[in-house]
């Protein structure tokens, strides 16, 4: 790997490295410029690192301390953030959906939410990128959004939990496919196919799975970028002219700084709205990229309930990944429904610890009942939803002074409360998902809460009064200072957002390019 010097300025200096910055570096290391990439954890080698143990790869999820508060406090941890070269995507599902067409422009198209300065169709090719990047594997003819080309493989023979929810569904007359997911079909390059395992939310130790530690990374390297690993982000250094001029960052036990023209934050929805409020300085006292007073606000999650039904025929739902077969016909039919937005199911396949604490801290169960219901464990069979929220301002991530972390940094507080619409969205979600699961012959159904994925809290939008960043992520106040990660969207669909994230951070180097070429920068 090419390792740049200290003393002089590279072209970007990207902090994160998971879905937004690995891609992005990639990108920009290909178009030629000179890349680092700073990530506070270490630099994952599967082959090494990884093992089928659940509460080993804990490992994988940032745990640092942070304060979660408002009417329905997010988990966070394992369910939304990463830490180390590949982010949440090293131990992400895989889903790799694209989000439907309208939700672009969901104000004017369907009355709700706040339109994104892009289109569907400008982010189109870039969808196309990503999913040739990741190789993913789908169905030939996927039944919603327009038409486009098949899946870059074949998709993957789906197991017993994915069939119930073939069976329900088909039986009720609502479409479902197989889930396109980002790990192999077939062989692919240095990556064998999948051997259906089942860790995939744990890591996976085969390189099966298409994460970007696995697919941009490489890339990345090959074309000059350098990756920095245990090096974490204190804050952004700014000039009298109002500019960028590089990150202090913390590596070894000492401060160091990494010059650079031009700088990109990449944290994810909570630390990248950390970072730039933690970089509060004389001429911009209310932190970077924030004269519109939004670095922060509007996050948005999915919400996720579940319903689980036991059958009487071994479902062994712990074969192959956990979300094989998926319905989007919520996200693309609102007949019935008393509220805006959509979501997507999934069939479910938690491994016996994560289901045990489902157990435990949902229905309260410990000991002889614990016991009892775990010997369910194999006839079991469960849906998920990828439910939209709205983004609105009091949802936010904020910075709290008196309490620091192991590097003196303030830590964030994390708000989040539902709204009302949020909660007759996921009522209407557990209402299909049970009406599915009973169709195909499930029996004593019991409900859970959950959440998944963070969005929003740096939104992209075509006004300065509204947004924090531009439709190609560059911030409004500070020209050299760009935002790339899942905190640009300005609102969350249904649908897992990391395959947008890589479209995003796809067009954003293209973006770059051109504008270089013009001498824009």
């Amino acid at each position: 790997m090419r390792e740049f010097s200290l003393n002089e300025p590279v072209d970007f200096a990207i902090v994160g490295a998971g879905a937004g910055g690995a891609t992005l570096a990639c990108k920009l290391a290909e178009h030629g410029f000179s890349v680092v990439v700073l990530e506070a954890g270490p630099f994952w080698r599967p082959l090494d690192d990884f093992a089928s143990d659940e509460l080993e790869m804990q490992k994988l999820y940032w745990t640092d301390e942070r304060i979660t508060g408002g009417d329905d406090p997010i988990a966070l941890g394992g369910n939304n953030c990463g830490r180390g070269v590949g982010g949440s995507t090293v131990h992400f599902s895989m889903i790799s959906l694209r989000m439907r067409p309208e939700w672009f422009q969901s104000e004017d198209l369907l009355g709700y939410g706040i339109d994104w300065p892009i289109t569907y169709d400008e982010l189109a090719p870039y969808y196309r990128e990503a999913e040739l990047a990741l190789r993913v594997a789908g169905p030939v003819r996927y039944p919603w959004g327009p038409a486009r080309e098949r899946y870059p493989y074949r998709e993957h023979e789906l197991n017993a939990a994915a069939l119930v929810l073939a069976r329900g569904a088909e039986r009720l007359g609502i479409g479902w496919a197989a889930t396109p997911l980002a790990t192999l079909s077939a062989p692919g390059g240095k990556s064998p196919p999948c051997v259906y395992r089942g860790f995939c939310n744990f890591g996976c130790s085969t390189n099966a799975k298409q994460s970007a530690l696995v697919t941009w990374i490489p890339r990345a390297l090959a074309a000059g970028a350098e990756v920095r690993d245990l090096a974490m982000a204190g804050n952004i250094d700014i000039d009298g002219e109002g500019r960028c001029t590089g990150i202090h960052y913390m590596r070894e036990g000492r401060w160091r700084f990494q010059p650079a023209r031009n700088v990109v934050v990449s944290g994810y929805a909570i630390e990248t709205p950390r970072l730039l409020l933690n970089s509060a300085c004389p001429r911009f006292s209310q932190g970077l990229a924030n004269s519109s007073g939004l670095v922060g606000t509007h996050l948005t999650t999915h919400a996720g309930p579940g319903v689980w039904a036991t059958y009487d025929e071994e479902i062994r739902w712990y074969k192959a990944p956990p979300n094989m077969a998926v319905t989007e016909h919520w996200n693309y039919n609102d007949d019935g429904k008393d509220c805006y937005g959509g979501y997507a199911f999934m069939s479910q396949g938690p491994l016996p610890r994560a289901w045990a604490q489902i157990q435990a801290t949902e229905r309260h169960l410990w000991g002889a009942r614990l016991r009892e219901e775990m010997l369910k464990y194999n006839h079991m069979a469960g849906f998920v939803a990828v439910a939209e929220t709205e983004p609105r301002e009091q949802n936010r991530v904020e910075v709290v002074p008196d309490e620091v972390d192991q590097y003196g940094l303030p830590i964030p507080r994390v708000i989040f409360s539902y709204s009302d619409n949020d909660r007759r969205l996921q009522r209407h979600a557990v209402q299909s998902m049970s009406a599915v699961l009973e169709a195909a012959g499930g029996y004593d159904l019991w409900t859970s809460t959950d959440t998944s994925h963070l969005m929003g809290t740096c939104r992209m939008g075509s006004e300065p009064e509204d947004s924090v960043v531009n439709a190609d992520g560059r911030s409004w106040d500070i020209p050299n200072l760009w935002i790339c990660d899942g905190s640009l969207f300005p609102t969350c669909g249904g649908v897992n957002p990391s395959l947008t994230i890589q479209a995003l951070a796809c067009r954003m180097g293209d973006r770059i390019r051109a504008l270089a070429a013009r001498g824009e920068l």
